[in-house]
C-alpha cells in the first residue's frame, strides 16, 4: 500500500489545485465582468437559444486586452473585452463573434471543465508514477523527462476538445440559421486579430493548426448540408 501512496497523494493534490484554480477564476470573472448588452449579438445569441429550445444564453463581456472567449468552469459564457472592442472597430462581424459564443457553449454542453479536472488528477498521478519507475534509470532525470511526456498528452487532449467544441458550434450555428461561413471567415483572421504566429511543431501546442480546424469546419458543415 506504502508504494502507492505517492500517486494517490498526487491525485489529491491535482484535485485540490484543480478547485483552487476554479475558485480562483471564477473570483476575477466575477469581479471584472459585465453582462453583454449589444442586441445585434443579444439578437444572434437569442436564435442561437431558439435552436436550443432554452429561454435565452447569458454571455458576458471579460474585461481584458487580449481577444479571447472562453468557458468558465461554473458553466458561464465571456468574451473579452479585447475581442469586443474588435467587433466594435468592423474588424469582426456579430455573426463571427457569435460563432466564439457558440464555440464556448460547446466546452459547456460537452463537459469540457469536469474533464479537464479528472484529466489534471489522472495526468499527476501518471506524472508521479512515471517518475518513480524513470528515476530508477535516470537518477534526478526522471521527472523532467515525465513532466515533458504528460504536457505533449495535455496538449492533445485540449486539441481533441477544441475540436469537438469547433464541431458543436458549427451544428448550432447552422441549425440556428446563422451558418458555418462566419465560423470559417473568423478562423482566417484568427492570427492576426490575437497576434499569434506559427512555429511550434503542431503535436505541442493546446489548440489544433488553423488550417486543420478550417478543414474540419467545413467538412462538418458538408454533412450537415448534405
Amino acid at each position: 500500500m506504502l508504494r502507492f501512496t505517492p500517486i494517490i497523494l498526487a491525485v489529491l493534490y491535482g484535485l485540490a489545485m484543480y478547485r483552487f484554480s476554479v475558485w480562483r477564476t471564477s473570483k476575477e470573472l466575477d469581479e471584472k465582468s459585465t453582462e453583454l448588452a449589444d442586441p445585434i449579438l443579444k439578437s444572434l445569441t437569442q436564435d442561437m437559444a431558439r435552436a436550443l429550445d432554452i429561454e435565452r444564453i447569458k454571455v458576458h463581456i471579460y474585461e481584458i486586452d487580449p481577444v479571447n472567449g472562453l468557458a468558465a468552469p461554473d458553466g458561464r459564457i465571456f468574451i473579452t473585452r479585447g475581442f469586443f472592442n474588435k467587433y466594435r472597430a468592423g474588424e469582426v462581424s456579430a455573426a463571427e463573434l457569435a460563432s466564439v459564443i457558440a464555440h464556448e457553449l460547446g466546452h459547456v454542453a460537452l463537459g469540457h471543465s469536469r474533464r479537464r479536472m479528472i484529466d489534471f488528477s489522472g495526468q499527476n498521478a501518471m506524472r508521479t508514477a512515471l517518475a518513480m519507475v524513470l528515476n530508477r534509470f535516470l537518477p534526478g532525470v526522471g521527472m523532467f523527462v515525465a513532466n515533458a511526456l504528460m504536457s505533449l498528452l495535455a496538449a492533445k487532449l485540449s486539441r481533441a476538445d477544441e475540436y469537438e467544441a469547433d464541431a458543436y458550434a458549427t451544428a448550432l450555428l447552422m441549425k440556428s440559421g446563422i451558418g458555418a461561413g462566419p465560423q470559417i471567415s473568423l478562423f482566417h483572421k484568427l492570427e492576426t486579430l490575437t497576434g499569434a504566429r506559427g512555429g511550434a511543431p503542431a503535436w505541442t501546442l493546446s489548440h489544433p493548426v488553423t488550417a486543420e480546424r478550417i478543414k474540419a469546419i467545413e467538412s462538418n458543415a458538408a454533412k450537415w448540408l448534405g
